[in-house]
């Protein structure tokens, strides 16, 4: 059984929560995971960059100098990608870097994911962040006390506006719902920090090792 930490509302101990090992994929899903990190970054590339071939670049097509007697490299346009100011060779043009990723593998690759967070530890429970005002002092203040201040994703079963807007100017800090929390946000931070709530939305996700073909 995997053990989680569990805090009250001011960010004191409240004892520990058992995960049973048994929900938890950690022999299989690591190329899961890294098809749909790759994709998910991938997504995020705008693919703008382009480029003019040599039959883009304004130009007539006359010869720069006569073909023979000059003793320089024949020309035939001002157009070509050896000169300066001419087109260029296989260049970027626009296109959509998008991939498509199968469902089943992006379940497991979810699963994996947070099974990860769960077996290393990675993971609090908060019964509840209740911020009297919406101030970031007091959001880090309480990270602090769950040893979650360095960089922390911050996981609610629905939107809160106290907690999104004390977060806000946190550089190492992301508020989510259970809903929208994917591959590479567990990945990239640091610590997992549910609400009760929040968790036992996050985990009913994860799919049993039956389904992910154990």
């Amino acid at each position: 059984m995997s053990t989680i930490k569990v805090f009250n509302p001011a960010g004191e101990p409240a004892g520990e929560m058992t995960f049973a090992d048994e929900r938890l994929v950690l022999d299989k899903g690591e190329q899961a995971v890294k098809d749909v990190v790759v994709a998910i970054q991938n997504a995020f590339r705008a693919g703008t960059a382009s480029t003019l071939s040599k039959g883009e670049v304004a130009g007539s097509n006359k010869k720069p100098w006569k073909q023979k007697g000059t003793g320089r490299a024949r020309a035939g346009y001002r157009q070509s990608p050896v000169w300066r100011g001419g087109g260029v060779a296989f260049g970027p043009k626009p296109r959509d870097f998008s991939q498509k990723i199968n469902r089943k593998v992006q379940q497991l690759a979810f699963t994996r994911a947070l099974s990860d967070k769960i077996a290393e530890g990675q993971t609090v429970v908060i019964d509840a962040i209740d911020l009297a005002e919406p101030k970031t002092k007091l959001l880090t203040a309480l990270l602090a006390k769950l040893g979650a201040h360095r960089s922390a994703l911050i996981v609610l079963d629905q939107y809160e506006e106290k907690v999104m807007l004390a977060a806000r100017n946190l550089e190492k800090v992301e508020v989510v719902s259970a809903a929208e929390v994917d591959v590479y946000s567990l990945l990239f931070y640091r610590t997992l920090v549910a609400t009760k709530a929040g968790f036992e939305a996050l985990t009913a996700r994860m799919k049993k090792k039956t389904e992910v073909g154990a």
